[in-house]
């Protein structure tokens, strides 16, 4: 009897394990908790209704309308509007228990099950909000084969990691239109984000109406600004996908804007101007006047009062306290108070600003320095100075969201945003009921090197491996499997109008003015910009700047640099394929001369032309050696490397990324690899 247990408790593992393999080939992004799939497939033609089931409301009859306006356009086959009045008769069944959160919380349950059959799906969640995600994996799910649209016959159970999987989008340093707001919105909703963190005030801008201080927005805004009637539109948007708004209004530091309007805030005499540079400002907050806190509360409650979210982010960071130890009345406050330094003032305005923030019944999120053992457990500390503060904070009893390794500014490789977890390095070590106090974490776009033309490449694709991150087990970590996937969900997203592709062929027409931008693609699809701050440091940027240039067009990590590394780590294997691609790299440079000559945009990437060609030409040349069965000379590889060393160098701050595996084939000849 027990071997007989034995034998079945076995073929149910392995069984098990066959299907997870399965799933892993599935193109779903996040994946899913679990994943069996069955045999067969649902059909997806012109009969495709969607029918509701169990509790209705309003968001699911939206939701339902949504999927299949997407899957008519992804399919291109015309589907009736209007729910199926027949759950039988449904293609797919949508069926809710309850009603979720009146206003959706940090708490709310987003599980879902869904379970095709040749004959129907039907997906099934506690809430709407579960509906919502579990919508998004059915429409991941339909693919095309030689029979036609489809969905394979699957069981799927699945939950986030995370409860918080945000995205923060800083409309303060460049100005972002509601239009940019709601389209990355349906993208976060794709890969089952669930939070969009406003950063709305910064040094270069106020860009939130209040009705109460209007010479904020009126004099601190350029006249870019959300009325409160268009945040009311986007928090509804948002709620219809199943995502909370947070508001950021960055204090005391990072807040120039708001003393254009008015001075006396201030903590130094001015005169105050918006600011057009970026970095760190004197400007602050006086926190020594009760007139500040008089204003705060004016200001905290009608932000509250917009903002259904029951938290409120009051940024926290970066203040230099030059206009504190320069201001003779704020010395003495922190003599007569005994204040050491500045940190003890900054404790004292957040003591002060703590209250203000609760009696408008808000709970405060703020940035790693507004910590300090003396605040309220509900707090929420962000951190973006890495691990060790977020264990530390969690250790301590609060909690905690990580960005450390989620900036999407430093444009990275989707890779090395993937390999982050917020429950890595120093996190790693926390007890279960520490480490349940990392609630998960944000990716940020800071915006002083995009512009709403960008932004979107500049967020996407890498935010979806991101929100795997967030979403699925911790054991998800195949890069390989990431990047296939990525590749899919990418061109997906295009169906919910990102521009993260479309708006690359439209900026190299106007690169290349009237000639036609062919070799200029060539060339840009193998350029990255260069990465963390080193671009803002390699000349002045402001907010009036054009961000024209090859380096704004440049998607932050090249695709085509990175599959032709896969195919070097291979090069027996794809030596012809190599082969052309090296042909086309080293006659870029004579198809781009007119270009770059005669495009006062373009002059300055000629190097980068030239160093191509070179690099093509040095990788064909390594071929040539491998193919002879002998060693390259030496001299000749130590003239390669020199050549690759000086390629490495960025030009216009863009650098060229097949440099590496060019270099692999180079030191594969000298050894005369076969």
């Amino acid at each position: 009897m027990k071997s007989k247990r034995l034998m079945i408790t076995l073929i149910v593992a392995l069984a098990w394990c066959c299907a997870s393999v399965q799933a892993q080939t599935l193109n779903l992004m996040p994946q899913p908790v679990k994943a069996e799939i069955g045999s067969g497939r649902l059909v997806i033609d012109g009969s495709f209704r969607v029918a509701l089931d169990g509790y209705i409301e309003p968001r699911l009859e939206a939701v339902a309308a949504r999927l299949t306006r997407r899957l008519s356009l992804q399919t291109g086959i015309p589907m009736p509007a209007g729910l199926e009045a027949n759950p039988g008769k449904a293609a797919l069944v949508l069926h809710c228990d309850h009603a979720g959160e009146a206003v959706q919380s940090v708490r709310e349950d987003e599980s879902y099950q869904l379970d095709v059959t040749a004959q129907q799906a039907r997906l099934t969640a506690p809430t709407p909000v579960g509906v919502l995600r579990g919508a998004e994996t059915f429409l991941q799910l339909v693919a095309l084969d030689a029979q036609g649209f489809g969905a394979p016959a699957i069981h799927i159970v699945d939950r986030p990691r995370f409860p918080w999987r945000g995205l923060t989008i800083d409309v303060s340093r460049h100005w972002m239109p509601a239009e940019v707001l709601k389209r990355n919105m349906d993208a976060m909703a794709t890969v089952k984000l669930n939070v969009l963190h406003l950063h709305l005030t910064d040094d270069q801008g106020f860009r939130i109406e209040s009705k109460k201080y209007p010479k904020l927005q009126e004099l601190g805004s350029d006249g870019h600004f959300y009325s409160q009637a268009e945040i009311a539109e986007l928090l509804a948007y948002a709620r219809d996908r199943g995502i909370r708004i947070v508001p950021e209004i960055e204090m005391p530091g990072h807040s120039t804007s708001w003393y254009v309007g008015y001075p006396g805030l201030a903590s130094g005499p001015g005169p105050f101007q918006i600011e057009r540079k970026w970095g760190i400002f004197d400007p602050t907050l006086d926190p020594t006047r009760e007139e500040t806190y008089e204003f705060l509360d004016g200001l905290i409650g009608e932000v509250a009062a917009v903002f259904p979210d029951e938290y409120l982010h009051v940024g926290g960071d970066e203040v230099n306290g030059k206009e504190w130890d320069t201001n003779p009345r704020i010395l003495e406050f922190k003599k007569s108070h005994g204040m050491k330094d500045n940190a003890d003032l900054q404790l004292y305005f957040n003591g002060r600003l703590l209250p203000i923030v609760q009696k408008h019944g808000k709970k405060m999120v703020g940035w790693d320095e507004i910590f300090h053992p003396g605040l309220p457990k509900d707090i929420v500390v962000h951190s973006w100075r890495g691990p060790e503060s977020l264990a530390q904070t969690a250790r301590l009893g609060y909690m905690s969201i990580l960005s450390n390794g989620y900036y999407l500014d430093f444009a990275l490789a989707p890779a090395d945003y993937y390999r982050v977890d917020p429950l890595g390095g120093a996190a790693a070590s926390l007890a279960p009921d520490q480490a349940s106090r990392i609630l998960g974490g944000e990716a940020c776009m800071w915006s002083e090197l995009v512009t709403p033309e960008n932004v979107d490449s500049r967020i996407w694709p890498s935010t979806a491996a991101i929100a795997e991150r967030f979403w699925s087990p911790r054991e998800v970590t195949d890069v390989d499997s990431m990047y296939r996937r990525l590749a899919i969900v990418s061109r997906e997203l295009d169906w919910v109008g990102l521009t993260h592709h479309s708006s690359l062929p439209l900026m190299l027409e106007r690169l290349a003015g009237m000639q036609a931008p062919d070799a200029l693609r060539t060339l840009a699809d193998v350029l990255e910009p260069i990465k963390e701050y080193k671009r803002e440091n390699s000349r002045e940027y402001t907010s009036l700047s054009a961000y024209n240039r090859l380096v704004d067009a440049a998607r932050p990590a090249s695709e085509k640099a990175r599959a032709f590394s896969g195919m070097v780590d291979h090069w027996r294997e794809n030596e012809a394929t190599i082969r052309r691609q090296l042909v086309v790299w080293r006659d870029c440079q004579e198809s781009l001369a007119p270009l770059l000559k005669s495009s006062a945009l373009l002059q300055e990437n000629a190097p980068s032309a030239e160093d191509l060609t070179k690099v093509a030409k040095a990788g064909l040349e390594a071929l040539d050696h491998l193919d002879s069965g002998r060693p390259a000379p030496q001299a000749w590889v130590q003239q390669q490397s020199v050549l690759l060393d000086s390629a490495t160098k960025p030009h216009a701050e863009l650098m060229l990324m097949i440099v590496p595996p060019v270099r692999k084939l180079v030191e594969e000849a000298g050894k005369g690899s076969r």
